[in-house]
């Protein structure tokens, strides 16, 4: 079954990443942005699954837009 998604914001002024959304039903928060696909960056990145991406998020994305727990 497909997620419930609700976008929370995003900082991008052309409609494109990065942006935050929330999964209506579990409360997860998923990220839309740009894909870190540096060799030299992925190899510092430590315990990634095989399923498991990184993108880059900027902190103002997050202060403006990420739930308050």
């Amino acid at each position: 079954m497909a997620r419930r998604l609700k976008m929370l914001g995003t900082t991008s002024e052309e409609g494109k990443c990065p942006t935050l959304y929330e999964d209506l039903d579990t409360g997860e928060i998923l990220v839309q942005g740009i894909a870190v696909t540096e060799a030299a960056d992925v190899a510092q990145l430590k315990d990634v699954a095989d399923n498991e991406a990184f993108v880059i998020v900027p902190r103002d994305l997050l202060i403006r837009f990420a739930p308050k727990a």
